[in-house]
């Protein structure tokens, strides 16, 4: 057998894609499991969203290959958007590139910026693709803590601390996922100052600012942000796209370009289709978020229930798609009290420590899931009932 790159060691398969196909066979011996673990929206995109790309099947460009950069339109769409809802003001021709789904790029940034032993700040908890991909490139991972004592914020004092000499990139992502801690433009200020003082280029994914957050931010908003930071957003969440894979980067042009160099080298440009249905989400407004937030509330609050019937001690105030939660005290282990629940009440949620060793004691519920399936949990366990390890 050929052997495998060195760098598959220090990276492990991604968790929901091992732990969907146990789920996936428990449902296929007629297990009735309800899936409250991924963050995929199950409602539909925008009627117009969905009619704009029908109705480009049959544009003659349709089915050619498409610019590496996106369409003009697409860029002006983003572009428009983030001036629109951050009061912030992009050039669509040098500071936007639209991507295919911002995990893509994370992976384009990691490797336009990173050498082999630079190291690279990430949170913990975090989204795991941060540190796998920063492995994958040959650079290193060095953990800064979020904690429930700092209401999930990085501890600047003790960053400060650290030999910040080697770091060459920060991952941050307020809102959070997989807290939920919406963050604010006061924080942003303190990592965007962070970065300037160390010379460290911070990237905010931001995909998570329109679902059940009154106060969408952006660190582009800061002042001189552009000079140090970039920022991920998608389409994933906000418009219920997460199967077209379409999002954006924007920052200042040298950055961009320096993605672009990557990006343009890895694949050959986004569907058509798929761009003219962005266009068009793109162009919703108020009455959009307003219905989904109206969704979202009522299944938060059958969820919050829940995690009250299972004794889990959660915060009311945070925003997104998920609900973040302490399981019941004498618990020991979140992925044990996943695997019970899995195999005992034919639920499956998300352990903490998928997200780092911070998330020990914590599980994700998420909100991506029908109102009478919530419900259909809610009456597997009873009121009375206790879940022990």
């Amino acid at each position: 057998m050929i052997t495998t790159a060195k760098r598959l060691e220090q990276v492990q398969e991604y968790y929901f894609s091992q732990k969907l196909r146990e789920v996936g066979r428990l449902v296929s011996q007629g297990r009735p499991i309800v899936n409250m673990g991924i963050g995929s929206p199950d409602l539909k995109p925008d009627q117009a969203v969905i009619a704009a790309m029908q109705k480009a099947m049959n544009d003659p460009k349709a089915h050619q290959y498409q610019s590496y950069q996106g369409l003009p339109e697409l860029r002006s769409g983003f572009a428009a958007f983030y001036q629109d809802q951050f009061r912030v003001s992009l050039d669509p021709a040098t500071e936007i590139l639209p991507l295919m789904g911002s995990k893509e790029g994370i992976m384009h940034i990691s490797l336009a910026f990173l050498n082999e032993g630079d190291e690279v700040l990430i949170p913990n908890p975090g989204y795991p693709t941060y540190i796998s991909v920063t492995n994958l490139v040959g650079a290193k991972p060095v953990l800064y803590d979020l904690k429930p004592e700092n209401n999930w914020l990085p501890d600047f004092e003790t960053l400060e601390k650290q030999d910040l000499s080697k770091v060459k990139i920060m991952w941050v992502n307020y809102p959070n996922m997989p807290t939920g801690v919406p963050g604010s433009l006061g924080l942003l200020e303190q990592l965007v100052a962070f970065a300037k003082k160390h010379q460290i280029l911070l990237i905010n994914d931001n995909p998570y600012s329109f679902v059940l957050n009154n106060n969408p931010i952006s660190i582009l908003q800061v002042e001189g942000a552009k000079d140090i930071a970039i920022e991920l957003n998608s389409l994933s969440k906000t418009f219920h796209m997460s199967g077209w894979r379409v999002g954006m980067v924007a920052g200042n042009e040298h950055y961009i370009d320096a993605i672009l160099k990557v990006k343009s080298n890895m694949d050959s440009g986004m569907f058509y289709g798929i761009q003219k249905g962005a266009v068009e989400a793109l162009k919703l407004g108020a009455d959009w978020f307003e219905k989904q937030s109206s969704i979202y509330k009522k299944r938060r609050s059958l969820v919050f229930q829940l995690a009250d019937r299972l004794g889990c001690i959660y915060d009311e105030n945070t925003v997104g798609m998920f609900v973040w939660a302490k399981v019941p005290q004498g618990i020991q282990s979140s992925e044990g009290y996943v695997d019970k629940l899995l195999y005992e009440n034919d639920l499956f949620i998300t352990p903490g420590t998928i997200f780092g060793s911070n998330g020990e004691g914590y599980v994700r519920f998420s909100l991506c899931i029908e109102e009478e399936k919530i419900e259909e949990v809610l009456a597997r366990i009873s009121v009375e009932e206790e879940i022990h390890l």
